[in-house]
């Protein structure tokens, strides 16, 4: 059995023999321990001490804690190994703090979770972690490497340094466009044509008629109606901005907060560019009109969400999973309103959108661990074996036991995601089929999807509740959406650069943020002549440190 499990540890070109020592593989072995790693049948148990992220609520079954519990049995069961906490800490600040003590040290655990490529490059530049590279190359499944691979190199380009891996990453896949999401319920109530070729997107012209028409209707008979709203500071860094103004930015080829190269390789900051000006001369316009409030410049999260549950507006932009944990707000005092997305194209009918940074968080290695091709071994067996073994699950039923009741993912010895860039996209044709009938909810690979799919099939049964209608939302409208758009092509990618902290982003970003929010206020709500106002922003940043951060990152691009 444990042959068939590790098969991504022995099937991946290991010119090792089992006879055949780190010291030979090129590892960072003593004369002490120059064992045999390639199959831990054949070496002696190995301690890997671990920085770990806990959660105040794990759900773990009586008896389990973080150093004893499933994950952790059958890593040691199937690796060979002996694990130990080197320290806990809650995720967020208390976690953080470990993490930069131990850094100020100069003493890191075996393998520990940062929160940031900056953090990664510090131990990188105070030599305390391990380069993966020939690890990684030697130990690491096909499959896992498909995962990273699925992100044309920039997962792993963002952990390499001098032409080094330095860290395992952890994978953030392409979210999709910011949809708009429209009342459905008072579309079809107020007799509307929306959509009317069918191909399930908008230009912002349909979307300021139909906000326009549910104005003056006002079908709830709300108090002071919105055309629609916008989060005070009106941009987001991704595309899936929710509660922003990026589906207008993005159709006319505006990137706000986002740094880009144009044609002639030149470094752009999107929120400065002649696009941006003409995206803010759009919501400007539609200020004007009355179709954007005019408590744009306070509106917050909460007053948009009061909007849509008190009936005020129907039309909402946002990612494709906002139905689960802001449009459900509405359906629980009004169980009749029904929502549409539709994406918002530019003037050739695309959907500009931009790549979400491929990894948020990161494993490392320590330089004084003697077995760091361990890590690549844990990899495998999270990220590749737990995903596609089923005798891996039937060997260790507690596992699977942790998989169905929701254990939190900080009970794993990596508490990350591997997935690929496409990895929604995959599931979710499961679960359609299944819907559908043309494959069953068995064929559906994951457990939170088959969970979906008990969800949406009891909502349209008669027997579900809001969690139903939040799936069929988030999964057969929203998700449903970006795959329409993936399979017809629609996409026009932009691919930004994600950089690291700059010396002059640590003391004037605050600002120019400050400085970029305020001013794009007083642009749409007419406070300030366009032009005048929007030239003013650009001089005005390129002097506050603009300029010297543009020419830094051009820098790290150069040198990168």
């Amino acid at each position: 059995m444990r042959k068939k499990i590790l098969r991504s540890v022995l099937s991946t070109g290991l010119a090792c023999s089992v006879a055949f020592s780190l010291v030979a593989c090129g590892g960072a072995a003593t004369d002490t321990d120059s064992q045999s790693v390639s199959d831990p049948d054949e070496r002696e148990k190995v301690s890997i001490a671990l920085g770990r992220q806990t959660t105040a609520n794990p759900k773990f079954p009586e008896g389990d804690n973080y150093e004893d519990n499933a994950y952790i049995r059958m890593a040691e069961e199937e690796l060979n190994i002996d694990i130990t906490d080197a320290f806990e800490a809650e995720s967020g600040d208390d976690y953080n703090r470990q993490v930069s003590l131990a850094l100020s040290a100069g003493e890191i655990p075996d393998m520990m979770k940062v929160a940031s490529k900056d953090e990664v490059k510090e131990l990188y530049e105070n030599d305390l972690i391990m380069d993966l590279t020939k690890y990684y190359d030697e130990y690491a499944s096909d499959y896992v490497k498909e995962l990273y691979d699925s992100f044309e190199g920039r997962a792993l380009e963002n952990v390499t340094f001098d032409g080094m891996m330095m860290a395992i990453p952890a994978t953030a896949s392409d979210p999709g466009t910011s949809m708009c999401w429209i009342r459905q319920d008072w579309v079809d109530g107020l007799g509307l044509e929306v959509d009317g070729d069918g191909d399930r997107c908008l230009t912002v012209d349909e979307v300021r008629e139909i906000a326009k028409a549910f104005m003056t209707a006002n079908p709830e008979n709300a108090e002071n109606p919105v055309g629609m709203a916008f989060d005070i500071s009106l941009t987001s860094q991704g595309s899936d901005g929710t509660n922003s103004i990026n589906a207008i930015a993005y159709s006319v080829g505006a990137y706000p907060r986002h740094w880009y190269t144009d044609e002639s390789g030149q470094l752009i900051y999107g929120s400065t560019t002649e696009q941006m000006k003409e995206a803010l001369s759009i919501v400007r316009g539609l200020f004007e009109e009355g179709i954007v409030d005019e408590q744009l410049g306070t509106r917050t999260w909460d007053d948009i969400t009061s909007l849509l549950t008190n009936g005020q507006t129907g039309v909402v932009f946002g990612s494709w999973h906002i139905a689960d944990w802001l449009l459900n707000n509405v359906y629980t005092l009004n169980n009749n309103a029904v929502f549409t997305p539709y994406a918002v194209v530019n003037s050739e009918g695309k959907v500009n959108c931009t790549h979400s940074n491929s990894t948020g968080e990161f494993v490392v290695v320590s330089k004084k661990c003697k077995h760091p091709e361990l890590a690549i071994m844990i990899l495998n067996l999270f990220y590749d074996d737990m995903v596609n073994s089923d005798e891996l699950l039937e060997k260790y039923p507690e596992v699977n036991d942790y998989l169905n009741t929701g254990v939190d993912g900080t009970a794993r010895p990596f508490n990350i995601e591997v997935k690929s860039n496409t990895y929604l996209l995959d599931e979710y044709s499961k679960l359609k089929a299944a819907l559908n009938g043309t494959g069953t909810k068995e064929e559906i690979p994951t457990v939170e999807e088959k969970s979906n799919y008990d969800a949406i099939t009891a909502y349209n049964n008669g027997t579900g509740d809001v969690t139903g209608w939040c799936k069929i939302h988030s999964r057969t409208k929203g998700v449903d959406l970006l795959s329409y758009l993936t399979d017809k092509g629609l996409y026009n990618w932009v691919t930004p650069i994600y950089p690291e902290t700059t010396n002059t982003m640590e003391t004037n970003w605050a600002n120019l943020q400050t400085l970029e929010e305020e001013s794009f206020i007083k642009i749409v709500t007419g406070a300030v002549d366009i032009d005048e106002g929007f030239d003013t922003f650009v001089k005005d940043w390129k002097a506050q440190g603009g300029d010297t951060i543009a020419s830094e990152i051009t820098e790290q691009v150069t040198n990168n």
